[in-house]
């Protein structure tokens, strides 16, 4: 599948809806936390193709806000997941010169969880390939809820004026990391929709559903939704004939 990519049309922005790690472990007879824990080969997988195709930037959609109302066994076990995980996988970002920037309201996480994910933006914070944000904590509305408040206090401290707000202007609020337009969307177990993941950012993107759970989706699944993008045309309010002018 890699040999058959375009290297002159690598999405630069690759968001991923890791779904499916329940329903995987359900059909074994196992927990759901099973299921969690088989999906890190996944992880790795995605991030390394993604590296090796030159992609700019990949998020991978961790724990949202409404994910701490699952049950407390499963949140308890995936705080842990998320801090053993972390520390096992620096060496791979090392190796594949990547760099951890995660999104999200860290400050909610477990301390241990916050430990690891700083020593992992420390080590990697001079790694100038592949950005990979792990959205943590996170929901789309929250970020959008976050940046008007910023911005309407900003407004009441004189600090800008209301005729400069503009999309570009909103974009700066809104992409705390500079986290640039999603190209392309993926989300797995063959769920279609968003689920409250980069609403703003998402705008524009291409979206590719696959009936695949998370722990099986592999390098080569990666490449077929790389490819699938590849293929279609993206108009941004154009038309076809406007495109090949």
């Amino acid at each position: 599948m890699k040999e058959k990519i375009d290297s002159t049309n690598i999405p630069k922005h690759v968001a991923v809806i890791m779904d499916g790690n329940g329903r995987w472990a359900k059909q074994r007879g196992a927990t759901r936390l099973f299921g969690h824990r088989n999906a890190i080969k996944a992880v790795r997988d995605t991030t390394e193709g993604c590296a090796e195709i030159g992609v700019g930037r990949l998020t991978l959609y961790a724990f949202s806000t409404e994910n701490w109302n699952r049950p407390k066994v499963e949140v308890d076990g995936l705080m842990n997941l998320l801090v053993s995980t972390i520390k096992k996988e620096i060496p791979t970002l090392m190796k594949n010169n990547i760099r951890l920037q995660p999104i999200g309201d860290i400050s909610h996480l477990p301390k241990e969880a916050q430990k690891n994910l700083e020593q992992g933006i420390l080590e990697t914070s001079k790694n100038d390939g592949m950005i990979l944000s792990l959205a943590l904590n996170y929901s789309g509305r929250w970020e959008i809820g976050k940046s008007v408040n910023k911005l309407l206090q900003n407004i009441k401290d004189n600090k800008i004026d209301i005729d400069q707000i503009d999309n570009s202007y909103i974009n700066s609020y809104i992409s705390e990391h500079s986290t640039p337009d999603v190209e392309l969307m993926i989300r797995t177990s063959g769920e279609h929709r968003v689920s409250n993941f980069l609403l703003w950012q998402l705008a524009y993107a291409e979206l590719y559903f696959t009936d695949k759970l998370w722990p099986d989706f592999r390098k080569n699944d990666l490449f077929e939704a790389v490819i699938d993008f590849q293929n279609r045309e993206r108009r941004y309010g154009k038309t076809s004939e406007q495109l090949t002018q």
